[in-house]
């Protein structure tokens, strides 16, 4: 049983959450889902990877449900087939290359089942090939008919001062006509407005028919936030920033110390206490 919060469906992020820095999802994440399993919590996975970059944590979490890639920006079942998706306004679209663009980073553009790059030596190209396990198509530009089919568009810095800028005035300049936030210090997601992990909270609670103060959430990054605020519990990384920790229920440890199978355990298989709001260095 889940306890006093009655939890029966853990979202979780994916880079930083369930998977180590060197993206392996460890024997205790692996054996966490299988706890929950047992105990009738579904498990789904939300992330700013496209969904068949996912692909290789479906068996080994045995995940059931759908699975909310780019950031809800096409949501798939555990075969790959699209339930819905949700593109970029072509319009928004050819804004948002040319605020990255003129901001000094770099920019990918994702289709529903494609990555499309300008320059293969670029920074995070390499890794994030290795990450997703398939390769990006490389474009001389990005045309016209590229971004009337936009799920998604990154700008890429290793100046992370760049990438907040960024954030902030695409937030500013695009408002509701689409969601912008960093998936990581280096990324910037630009997605349909409707394509947000809060949006991801309340489609699952739709389809799953679970209230969201049923639904705990679980991630490091500011774009995580916006599923903090729309699920009933929430738990926070310990790699996450002070900002992130500050507005989820709950601390847990490190990526790198275990702290999704800990979260499992101590906080969501669990009756809740006071003494278990935060995990780290335990």
């Amino acid at each position: 049983m889940s306890g006093q919060r009655n939890i029966r469906l853990l979202l979780a992020d994916v880079d930083g959450t369930l998977v180590t820095k060197d993206k392996v999802l460890t024997a205790a994440a692996k054996a966490a889902a299988r706890e929950l399993l047992h105990a009738g919590i579904a498990l789904a996975v939300t992330s700013g990877r496209p969904p068949r970059g996912m692909s290789m944590l479906i068996q080994p979490l045995a995940l059931q449900g759908a699975i909310a890639g780019f950031n809800g920006g096409v949501l798939v079942n555990p075969d790959l087939s699209v339930i819905e998706s949700h593109t970029l306004d072509p319009a928004t679209a050819t804004q948002t290359l040319k605020l990255i663009l003129d901001g000094g980073l770099d920019a990918w553009v994702y289709t529903e089942d494609e990555w499309l790059i300008r320059d293969p030596d670029a920074p995070h190209v390499a890794r994030e090939a290795w990450t997703v396990k398939f390769d990006a198509k490389v474009v001389a530009s990005f045309t016209d008919a590229h971004l009337a089919h936009a799920v998604k568009i990154v700008g890429i810095s290793d100046d992370l001062d760049l990438v907040a800028a960024c954030e902030r005035v695409a937030q500013n300049a695009l408002g509701e006509k689409a969601s912008a936030a960093r998936s990581q210090p280096y990324y910037l997601d630009v997605t349909h407005p409707e394509a947000n992990k809060g949006r991801v909270v309340a489609t699952l609670s739709r389809r799953l028919g679970i209230p969201p103060e049923q639904i705990a959430t679980i991630g490091d990054m500011p774009n995580d936030v916006l599923m903090f605020r729309k699920s009933g519990f929430s738990i926070a990384m310990g790699n996450s920033s002070d900002e992130v920790k500050a507005q989820a229920s709950a601390v847990t440890d490190s990526n790198e110390n275990e702290g999704f199978a800990k979260a499992v355990r101590k906080l969501v298989l669990v009756e809740p206490s006071r003494h278990d709001q935060n995990l780290q260095d335990r």
